[in-house]
Order: structure tokens, then sequence, then C-alpha cells
């Protein structure tokens, strides 16, 4: 029986692997009166209590159940997916994986589903790996690290598909599905492949439960790496992070074995009391563009502007051949952001430099930067040929969701101008310096909120040929997708960090919708899902949007 699933696109994924068994209970173990804590298994008895070999009622679990478990697949931001036989009842349970059997309490239901907390492992999941991070089990940031790689492609690829056949609403029965949906494009780089890396601050430490007897007082409980998940106010410490380049593996290590000494009087930020002074530590990697070897960019982000204080830190973090930038951005807002009000240079550079699609760009403390330098060139190489310019700069292209203008420079040597939206002001600036920088002068980058457009937006350039739309996760407003239906550019390349709401919004394009008053003028001509961060649940995903 197919399950009803959340409007937030959790959809159930079909994996190729046959399903082991599904839970079964009888309506009595069910009952209220029955013991919350009691252990219900996977093919539980489906006759009473009694002995009679009646057929078992469709069960729905209650909240604080024990239950043991099997997940079958992932949903959206890779989150286990068991499944109720019988009722088609979702349970879904963060850090558990395709095959592995556990124990889990119910700790949420939400109508349609229930959210699991997963208390023991009985037995490990399909492709099982060891996970070479020590931090993989707490940390959250890379929780399929156990999981093989090429595993981790099949349930990315199969989790696009679902999206687009359930919540883009196109069937795979039809002759042309095969050519449309694109296998996902892999990367080659498993590790070290982040170029920006943000680690806070903080004065919880974060314990695993076997630890959480000890007594930590003062320094000792001071931490500087990743939040733990779930908790805003508790620091997982972390000494090296797979996921970031070697050097600045060495400044982290550098920056712990320094910032808890006494001597320098250097407190992290209490959420709590909103004392202390260190907040962030935020370090990105570029490359020299005569040499081609790494530079790095350190950015401390703190509460105050006390360069005295962060001087001791400054000469040990200098003396790393790698380091070109020290920068210090104080904000004195209560909120996680490591954006500053102000912004001073502590050593060195005020930019570092990163090549992409043969094009130079300078990359500030704050801007914004494809994360994955060696799977951006893949990612952009296949924007440029979705966008299919003919390369005798005739056609207008609309960059919208610009950013610093990565996309829209990368395609402005084949087209005649390029108009850029974004709604950044430090990014927009960024975009103009780098134009700048590589000598190019048919683009137009201006600052705007894409989701408070009016009937006067179109108005401001000429109609374009091709449209590019890189929205952050929520996708594009209504008002935008509107826009579109009414400018009716030949080609839209929709750029998607989000496959549940790309789905929503290339239905809407292409299929419309009675309640938003909308007709969809498009046809889906390509989806390609692409890996940009192995080990994560994110996907990219390159959509060919053509005019009907």
């Amino acid at each position: 029986m197919a399950s009803t699933i959340p409007s937030h696109a959790l959809r159930h994924l079909t994996l190729t692997r046959p399903w082991f068994s599904k839970i079964r209970c009888t309506t009595s173990l069910a009952s209220s009166s029955e013991d919350p804590h009691q252990i219900f298994p996977l093919n539980a008895d489906t006759g009473s209590k009694t002995g009679n070999n009646s057929k078992s009622q469709a069960f729905f679990p209650k909240k604080n159940q024990v239950l043991e478990l099997e997940c079958e697949s992932l949903a959206f931001k890779g989150i286990g997916v068991c499944k109720v036989a019988d009722s088609g009842f979702v349970l879904l349970c963060n850090n558990a994986l395709p095959g592995e059997r556990f124990i889990g309490r119910v700790s949420r239901k939400k109508g349609s589903y229930a959210e699991v907390t997963k208390l023991k492992t009985l037995s490990p999941h399909w492709d099982f790996v060891d996970a070479p991070c020590e931090y993989a089990s707490y940390c959250g940031g890379c929780k399929t690290q156990n999981l093989s790689y090429e595993a981790q492609l099949r349930a990315k690829e199969q989790q696009v598909r679902e999206l687009v056949i359930h919540v883009g609403k196109f069937s795979d029965k039809t002759p042309d599905f095969a050519h449309i949906m694109k296998p996902i494009v892999p990367c080659d780089i498993l590790f070290h492949y982040r170029n920006k890396m943000e680690f806070s601050f903080g004065s919880q430490k974060w314990l695993p439960k076997e630890l959480l007897h000890e007594k930590l007082d003062g320094n000792d409980n001071y931490a500087l790496g990743l939040h733990a998940p779930g908790f805003f106010d508790k620091i997982l410490n972390v000494d090296k992070c797979l996921l970031q380049s070697e050097p600045a593996n060495k400044i982290l290590a550098t920056v712990q074995d320094s910032w808890k000494d006494p001597e320098l009087g250097l407190s992290p930020y209490n959420v709590h009391s909103h004392a202390g002074f260190l907040k962030h530590l935020v370090l990105r990697t570029g490359r020299d563009m005569s040499t081609g070897l790494p530079e790095l960019m350190v950015n401390f982000v703190t509460s105050s502007y006390k360069p005295e204080m962060l001087k001791p830190l400054v000469e040990k973090i200098s003396t790393i051949p790698e380091v070109v930038s020290i920068m210090n951005n104080v904000t004195t807002s209560i909120g996680n952001t490591s954006v500053g009000e102000e912004e001073y240079t502590l050593y060195g550079k005020t930019t570092i430099t990163e090549s992409l699609r043969g094009l130079t760009f300078q990359i500030s403390a704050n801007s914004f930067f494809q994360t994955n330098t060696h799977q951006a060139e893949v990612l952009y190489k296949l924007i440029e040929d979705c966008a299919g310019l003919r390369g005798d700069a005739s056609e207008i292209v609309l960059d919208l969701f610009c950013g610093t203008g990565t996309i829209g420079l990368t395609l402005a040597k084949k087209a005649k101008h390029v108009y850029g939206y974004e709604v950044v002001a430090q990014a927009v600036a960024d975009a103009n310096k780098n134009a700048k920088l590589n000598g190019i002068n048919n683009t137009t980058f201006v600052q705007g909120d894409l989701n408070k457009i009016d009937e006067n937006f179109g108005k401001h350039f000429p109609k374009p040929d091709i449209v590019i739309s890189d929205p952050n996760r929520p996708g594009m407003h209504m008002k935008l997708i509107k826009f579109l239906l009414k400018l009716k550019a030949p080609k839209i390349v929709y750029v998607s960090c989000n496959p549940a709401t790309c789905a929503r919004d290339i239905d809407y394009l292409c299929h419309g919708a009675v309640e938003q008053k909308i007709k969809g003028c498009y046809k889906l001509r390509s989806i390609q899902p692409v890996d940009m961060f192995p080990h994560t649940p994110h996907i990219e995903c390159v959509c060919l949007l053509e005019l009907c």
C-alpha cells in the first residue's frame, strides 16, 4: 500500500535491492494498555494474544514505543525510511541506512508519518564500509561516510528520480523519460574537496553518552569544531576534518593547540549569556594563479574588535606558508552569523584567488563561491552545454540568483550580454569586480530581491534568449514563476541544490497549476543530478526546459 507523504517531499524511494521484512503487529500490541517501551520486532506474530490466527490490523505506532525496524531506503536529506506493512505507514530515522536493522523509539508523530530515534544497531546496512573519519558517527555532516560511494550515488539518483515522478508529476512510463532522466555524475575527489569550512567556538563541549559522566570545568569544557546534531549550544570538538584541504587542517590544529591557553585570556562566545569573544573560525582555500599552489584565508569572527587578543594566534598562523590572509569579522549579533558588521585585515591580503572555467575570481571573507571547486568545473560545463549558446554574441542571458556572477561570467564570452540579479549587495559588488578582473564588459549585475519582484521587473532588461535560475534551497517564489511563464524565454536552465523544490518548480513551469491560476508552457528536456558533496545528503541538479 502506498504511503501518504508529507508536503515537503520526504518521499519513499524504491530501491532495486529487494526489501527485507516489514513491521507487523497485532491490534493488541498497538493498544494503549501495552507497555510503550516493549520492543515490537520485525515479523511479529500476526495472531492475537489468545492464539487466534486472525489477520493483523494495520499498525500505527504510538509515541515512545520501541520498535525493531529495518531501513529500506533514503529520503530527502539522507533520512532513513522504514515502512509498516499493511498500512504503509512511514517511519523516518536519521542516521539509518538501507538494510540496517536497529532498535528505535518513536519520538514524534506527524499525521502521515512518524520520526524515530535510533537506539541500537542490530545488524549493519547494505554496502557497509569503514568510515575513515573518527567523528563520522557523531558529526552528522558526513552521515553516509560508512556507505560505499557507489551505494551513495544509487540512493541520490533514485531520490531525484522519485521526486521528479511524484512531485514533478512526470511519468516514468513515457518513452522519453529515460532520455530526460540522466544518470548522476559522480565526484572524482571523495575527500579534501571543500574549499571552505566554518568551525564554531563554544563554551559547552558535546560529549557522547558514554562520557557524559565526566565533569568538565572551565577551559576543559571549551570546544572548537562543529555543532552537534540537534544542539545549537553544544560543539563537537574537531581536530581534523577530512573534507577540507590539508593546509586548512594544519591551521585548525595550530589554533586548537593554542587558543585555550589561559595566558592568552581568550574566551568562546556563550550563546546563552551572550558573553565571550571568539565566535567562529572560517577557513577558505584558493590557488595562487602564478604557481597553482594553495593559498589560504583565515577569518576569525569575534563579538568585538580586540586585535591585541588575537595577535598571538595571528603570529603562529602566519608562519604556515600557505596562509596569505588573516581577517577579522566583528559581529555584535546574538545569532549564529559569521558575516561581520565590520571587517579588519590582521595579516596579508584581503582576498584569495581561484580559477573556474578559465576565469579568475577574487574571493573575500564573505564571498559566495562554489564550495567544491573541482566539481564546480563539471557543474558549470553541464550548465554551459544546456544553455547551448551559439557563440556569435547575439543572445541575451538572464542570470537569476547570480551570486558573485560565476555562472554568468563563464557564459559571457559567448553571449551578447548577461544580466544578473542577486539580493546580497556584497555578492553583486564581487560580481562586478570579477567581471573587471577578467576583462569582461558585457555583463550587468543588479542588487534585487527576486522574491519581491513586481510588474516592472521585466522592463529593466531586453527579453532574454536564455534564463539561468540558481535559487537557494526554498526554490523560486511563485511571483518569479509567474513572471517566467509570462516572459516565455525560449530556454530555462534551472540549477538546484534541493531536488524537492526543483521538482515542484519545474512542475509549475511545465504543467501549471489550477489553484495558482497558471498554465505551464515549458517542456522538460533533461534533468541531470550531480554529486557535489560525497558522503553528505546534498544533491545538485541541472534541468533544461524549452518553450513548447
